[in-house]
């Protein structure tokens, strides 16, 4: 909730990408559209009798406003949101201050049924590709799911899909009707192949799904200006990443020794494979898969571990509810692969692991939402 002694601060700052000012003369339909806007992005507070140059005009006191708000709240967006409200006194006259939540029912619309997104000072209409990212943090829709254009059932490597079949009892090399059995499983969708599909049974996922691979760098020193010691790009299906950048992490890793009677001693301490694992697990099966431009990042540094996954969390998971072992799924598809080849267990026992296993050490590890990535800090 904004405190009186925060509203001068506010005011000077100007309009931005978490404040907008309005006379006490705006619309219903205005106050709605600058509500939906902050609530499908980080949230924001609306302070009602502030002009826009920062002139203070006030609201009027023989109206209701905090009724006329809550009426704006829940007949005029679309779901329905909570908003704190509060009258606050300024310069010697009365300003209401509407603060809006980041929203948790993404994406949130306007009576006339459009998606606002707060971009600077200002609002647009959400485009398709951030449309879909909304509701795919929503819970609403599943990228994973999605055909992939030109796919076909040729992509798929058959040996791996009659592994992951004979455990289940089906042999899939002498199905009649593999198309039909590949879309009962979500492997496919109609004849072409389901980005989650492509990303675990695919031959070379990377022909049609560019930027789902995992970068890698290692930097000798602590920013990313220094050295670089060595850099890969390091792509094939989810599990093989998996593994491979294990791999990678583990070869840059220095681990010095000494010999102690017959026995050589590491010098250093090295955190066990599964924590590494882990951090690799959770980017590759919580990624937004709706952001297609940029791939997960691996920085390694001489003191730490930096994994970079596109995508916030979605709407109701937050940092410390991750911490505490609560469990999410934003690619059910990619999920339930990656569980049935034992890969993960979808029990919320990863992050608590990673932050038990870091204390034990007497080290850290950082969890932060930037921007459009989710990002882990590992310290070694």
């Amino acid at each position: 909730m904004t405190k009186e002694n925060n509203i001068n601060s506010l005011i000077l700052q100007g309009e931005n990408s978490a404040i907008e000012f309005k006379n006490a003369e705006v619309k219903p339909e205005t106050i709605a559209k600058e509500i939906v806007a902050f609530a499908n992005m980080l949230g924001g507070t609306i302070l009602l009798g502030v002009e826009d140059d920062k002139n203070i005009t006030g609201i009027n006191q023989n109206k209701n406003w905090e009724e006329w708000i809550m009426n704006i709240t829940r007949n005029n967006v679309n779901p329905p949101i909570s908003v704190e409200f509060n009258i606050l006194y300024y310069q010697e006259k009365n300003i209401a201050v509407i603060d809006i939540p980041k929203g948790k029912n993404k994406p949130y619309q306007t009576l006339d049924g459009k998606y606002y997104i707060r971009v600077g000072s200002t609002n647009r209409i959400a485009s398709i590709n951030e449309l879909m990212r909304m509701f795919q943090e929503s819970g609403m829709f599943h990228y994973d799911l999605t055909a992939v254009e030109r796919s076909k059932i040729t992509d798929l490597n058959f040996t791996k899909l009659d592994y992951y079949f004979s455990k289940y009892g089906v042999d899939f090399s002498s199905e009649t009707d593999k198309e039909k059995l590949l879309q009962n499983t979500d492997i496919m969708h109609d004849q072409n192949v389901t980005v989650g599909g492509l990303l675990i049974f695919g031959i070379n996922p990377q022909r049609y799904l560019y930027n789902y691979y995992i970068s890698f760098a290692h930097f000798n020193g602590h920013i990313i200006t220094e050295e670089l010691i060595d850099k890969q790009n390091i792509d094939s299906t989810l599990d093989i990443q998996i593994d491979r950048t294990l791999a990678v992490i583990k070869n840059n890793l220095l681990t010095p020794s000494k010999i102690v009677g017959l026995k050589r001693i590491d010098t250093k301490f090295i955190y066990e494979d599964k924590v590494f694992r882990e951090i690799l697990l959770n980017a590759v099966a919580h990624r937004n898969y709706a952001i297609v431009g940029s791939p997960i990042r691996v920085f390694l540094f001489n003191d730490r571990l930096e994994v970079y996954s596109p995508g916030k969390l979605p709407n109701t998971v937050t940092i410390e509810k991750i911490k505490n072992g609560v469990s999410y799924s934003r690619n059910n598809v990619i999920t339930k692969f990656l569980e049935n080849l034992r890969y993960i267990d979808k029990l919320g026992r990863g992050i608590p692991m990673i932050i038990n296993e870091a204390k034990k050490a007497n080290k850290t590890v950082e969890f932060e939402e930037i921007g459009e990535e989710f990002k882990v800090t590992l310290f070694l």
